[in-house]
């Protein structure tokens, strides 16, 4: 496979698809943080597969793609130890963004967004746990689901911060996302069978957007409600404000990271690129630290958001703070765009709540994705829906119209 984009660290890898179904034809990659029988996991970060060993079987969430038909084709790049939202890695560099090359994919699972913005393959997995699979897609102009969380196994994927982890993944167009969760997801919500009633707007979401973006998201969000044909209310998400969700957020998940790889860090003192390292560092400032009350805040959001959404609402949001920012951006602006960008990821984030982003915004021409937040296990319904808007709006849909059976 020829990979001008740099999105793959080891394009020959293949396994054959185990069965027949649904996915059958298809192709698909895997961020290198799955494990593939015989392979070792890189993580991003060469220390890492230098001190870790081969796997003795497939992840759970591959080995499912493959009884469902699909054939595996590769394993993309991540940034280390899936610790940013850039996809900048100072040990193997940076994929190119096909919808934007000037700037940078996303992170962490930016090999995987940039092999399918390219179409290196149909469809592809990720793990998203800050938002690692939202913000590629958002940059790259294409689909990808943060599912609720526990929804997909994680088995056989090298863990960040477990209580926020999720496998994810991309496609260009909502056909592809959705059959891909026929095959992910339990089969509890066939998706369709109760319709959803209402929507949200995320006012505090679209407030933290510059006035030119806000303008082109807001005009994406008339287009999804006037297909979508449901009554529609602007709502404020955050009593306590986005920017304390985003630190409860930044709490619980830093403690996480460091109680996970605490003792690897210790054992083999690794390189770590200058922002990787800094990021590390400030977690094992959390060591000991109390955090029951950022626990305790947690609960209270995740109440409040499946309160408001029930069984029957949908939440829009910003995927993103804005387009994708130039490669090699550093400092301040890149940290302040992370921040803001984080306000936005952690609402779905704390409450374990499926999210899905589609590339139905711009911002000057860049690609800038709008999500749509359901309660928790309604990811098919999700799924479903946004299937149906996307014949509605016409476009984003390379399969054709015809509907997922």
């Amino acid at each position: 496979m020829k990979d001008q984009w740099g999105a793959f660290c080891d394009s020959e890898l293949r396994a054959e698809a185990t069965g027949e179904g649904l996915l059958s034809g298809l192709s698909f990659a895997v961020k290198d943080v799955f494990e593939i029988e015989g392979h070792v996991s890189g993580a991003g970060n060469p220390d890492w597969k230098r001190t870790h060993q081969a796997a003795t079987r497939h992840a759970a969430a591959v080995e499912l793609l493959l009884s469902g038909g699909a054939r595996l084709v590769g394993t993309t790049h991540t940034d280390e130890l899936m610790f940013s939202l850039n996809g900048e890695n100072h040990h193997y560099g940076t994929p190119v963004n096909p919808k934007a090359k000037q700037r940078i994919p996303g992170g962490s699972s930016s090999g995987s967004a940039v092999a399918v913005a390219a179409g290196l393959v149909d469809f592809a997995l990720g793990t998203d746990t800050g938002g690692s699979v939202r913000i590629p897609a958002s940059y790259c102009g294409i689909c990808g689901i943060r599912p609720t969380h526990g929804a997909v196994p994680m088995r056989g994927v090298i863990p960040l911060a477990p209580s926020f982890d999720t496998v994810g993944w991309f496609a260009a167009g909502t056909e592809v996302l959705l059959k891909v969760g026929k095959v992910l997801l339990p089969r509890d919500d066939e998706g369709g069978k109760r319709p959803f009633r209402r929507i949200w707007i995320g006012e505090d979401g679209f407030g933290i957007l510059e006035p030119g973006v806000r303008q082109e998201a807001m005009a994406a969000v008339r287009r999804i409600l006037s297909a979508a044909a449901l009554p529609a209310e602007s709502v404020k998400v955050a009593e306590e404000g986005l920017e304390e969700w985003m630190r409860v957020f930044r709490i619980l998940q830093g403690s996480e990271i460091w109680n996970t790889h605490k003792d690897w860090i210790r054992a083999v003192n690794p390189s770590f690129g200058p922002e990787i390292a800094e990021r590390f560092r400030w977690s094992s400032t959390l060591e000991n630290r109390d955090t029951s009350p950022e626990e305790k805040t947690r609960e209270a959001i995740r109440s409040r958001l499946i309160g408001l959404l029930g069984d029957d609402g949908l939440l829009i949001m910003p995927t993103a703070a804005g387009a994708a920012p130039l490669r090699n951006t550093k400092g301040t602006e890149l940290e302040e765009r992370r921040k803001r960008t984080l306000m936005l990821c952690c609402a779905a984030g704390l409450a374990g709540l499926p999210q899905v982003t589609l590339p139905w915004a711009s911002a000057d021409g860049l690609p800038l994705g709008v999500s749509l937040i359901a309660g928790p296990r309604q990811d098919l319904r999700l799924l479903q829906f946004a299937h149906r808007l996307s014949m509605v709006i016409g476009k984003f849909n390379p399969i054709g119209k015809e509907t997922v059976r």
